[in-house]
């Protein structure tokens, strides 16, 4: 299998990961910090890729090269999955990935400042379709609420998070210096998990986790299994196979994987007008990654 169609199967299996992480983070927002979840998951996710790391022979002393590097990145994916949980406590999950999905748009801006990575003519029609789809969503298919600009709170703080969400890509390529994909994950999580456990300290010592109702604990290893050790690698092998906008189209299947994740978890089907914003993203998807060149 060739760089490319493999950085394009590791976003697939992504964007189905990440679209659980709305759903079912949708269900327990409430019920516990964001900062002592996300510590705890980058904690032994970050064990899981170690074990990874070791037994493929990525861990070595060229990971100690820099580490502000892994700081930088822990850091800023911490403010992604943070600000993530703290949005989904108001927003729907549905209208929460429709967020997710404006950070191609944002992604090829960072990855022309970082990379000076060229957006084509195709790939910026490509984006601005999906932008359109994502906002139809965000705003329910309400011409009225998009003219008055009313956005939710959950929807305005995740969408800070996304900005930090589309600067890990381009940043996680530029910063990369060989290192081996799992040796890297390695870093950044073990990175994130120190700075969110400095940062949230006091959530983690004030959560009952005794009382945690089992759904919580069931999210809690989806997260950690699933979002966190599996996504961070997918994206990582991604990133250096794929130009950073390509990487960050594949956000646009997120809404639809989101309601067939909440439909099966006994959601109701979204209105139909909603769905057409959905439609656009994929039609943005679809554009965005017929190849440029052949082999792209």
């Amino acid at each position: 299998m060739s760089g490319p169609a493999q950085g394009h199967l590791a976003m697939l299996l992504f964007s189905a990961l990440v679209a659980g992480s709305f759903a079912l983070g949708g269900q327990i927002a409430n019920e516990i910090a964001p900062a002592a979840l996300t510590a705890v998951r980058f904690g032994i996710a970050g064990g899981i890729v170690g074990l990874v790391a070791w037994a493929t022979g990525g861990l070595s002393r060229d990971l100690l090269r820099a580490p502000w590097r892994f700081a930088l990145l822990g850091g800023v994916f911490a403010v992604y999955f943070v600000l993530m949980f703290e949005g989904l406590k108001t927003a729907d999950p549905v209208s929460t990935a429709a967020v997710f999905t404006l950070t191609p748009v944002m992604a090829a801006g960072f990855g022309w400042i970082l990379m000076r990575q060229v957006t084509t003519p195709r790939m910026a029609l490509a984006l601005s379709v999906g932008a359109a789809g994502a906002l139809w969503v965000i705003f329910d298919a309400s011409l009225a609420a998009f003219l008055a600009f009313d956005i939710g709170r959950g929807e305005a703080i995740f969408f800070v998070g996304c900005v930090a969400h589309a600067l890990y890509a381009p940043m996680a390529r530029h910063l990369n210096r060989g290192e081996s994909t799992a040796g890297f994950a390695f870093g950044i999580l073990t990175a994130g998990c120190v700075l969110l456990f400095l940062y949230g300290w006091r959530d983690v010592q004030a959560t009952d986790w005794a009382s945690l109702r089992p759904l919580v604990w069931i999210t809690l290893g989806y997260l950690t299994l699933g979002a966190s050790a599996a996504t961070i690698v997918l994206l990582q092998t991604a990133t250096l196979r794929l130009p950073s906008a390509k990487v960050m189209a594949y956000t646009y299947l997120v809404p639809s994987w989101v309601i067939l994740w909440q439909i099966a978890l006994g959601a109701a089907v979204p209105d139909p007008w909603v769905l057409v914003g959905v439609g656009l993203t994929c039609l943005a998807l679809v554009l965005l990654l017929k190849p440029e060149t052949p082999g792209g």
